[in-house]
């Protein structure tokens, strides 16, 4: 499997801890994620709620967030996790904020095990698309 080792358990600890700082008074249901940049940095994102639903910030919207706002580079090694700690999938929409970020070569832990995120979300519309045109 690729990226056995690297210290997936630390950065899924970093992601738990986020997801308890999670404001969910909506759902309940806590997510924390994590992700190591290529310069050494870790950046996390908890979800915040909102009365209004469709305004509900992810939280690899607030990882994605922290990584501009601490100068950006790209996303290396990813988890996201729920309030349990248990690995979770981001959703469709969140796999493209993260392929946005690390390409296809970021390495996503997953419920089924760490893959590619060019497998996470095959045939991925990103920034090189947008380019050649």
């Amino acid at each position: 499997m690729p990226g056995d080792e690297f210290d997936w358990e630390g950065l899924r600890a970093q992601a738990h801890a986020i997801a308890g700082r999670a404001y969910a008074p909506y759902s309940g249901y806590r997510v924390g994620a994590a992700a190591l940049v290529d310069d050494g940095r870790v950046v996390v994102g908890c979800n915040v709620e909102n009365a209004a639903y469709g305004v509900t910030l992810c939280a690899e919207c607030g990882l994605v967030s922290s990584l501009h706002a601490g100068g950006a580079g790209r996303l290396t090694h990813f988890v996201c996790v729920n309030g349990d700690g248990a690995v979770i999938m981001p959703c469709g929409r969140c796999r493209q904020l993260l392929f946005e970020h690390g390409g296809p070569d970021l390495l996503v832990w997953t419920v089924s095990g760490v893959r590619p995120m060019a497998e996470v979300l095959p045939d991925a519309f990103g920034p090189d698309d947008l380019a050649r045109a």
